[in-house]
């Protein structure tokens, strides 16, 4: 399994503007696309003195699916018009990592 792992930053106050864009735009618009190999993603937020941030974690069978998603550029972000409006600053480019050992501790 494979994680592509991004981050942006926002101001306290576009923080729920943020949220929002992401519940409603940026979630349904992936799941929507049915891509192969595509297994969910997941949403951190961490409050900061003077900023917020959001990480993504989306999780693939194989890089092979990535690619095939995002095309030879795979690792290069996509970052919606309307997230770019509230969003202070964001990686250029996500982060692909290879799941090693998941286990669970319910």
């Amino acid at each position: 399994m494979i994680k592509r792992i991004w981050h942006g930053w926002t101001d306290p106050g576009m923080a729920a503007s943020y949220a929002h864009i992401l519940e409603t735009q940026v979630l349904p618009g992936i799941e929507a696309k049915a891509i192969p190999g595509y297994l969910g993603i997941e949403v951190l937020r961490r409050d900061l003195e003077t900023e917020v941030e959001f990480i993504t974690i989306m999780s693939f069978r194989s890089i092979d699916d990535i690619i095939a998603f995002q095309g030879p550029n795979y690792e290069r972000c996509y970052v919606p018009d309307a997230a770019q409006k509230v969003l202070k600053r964001w990686d250029l480019i996500s982060q692909h990592y290879e799941l090693e050992d998941a286990r669970s501790y319910e």
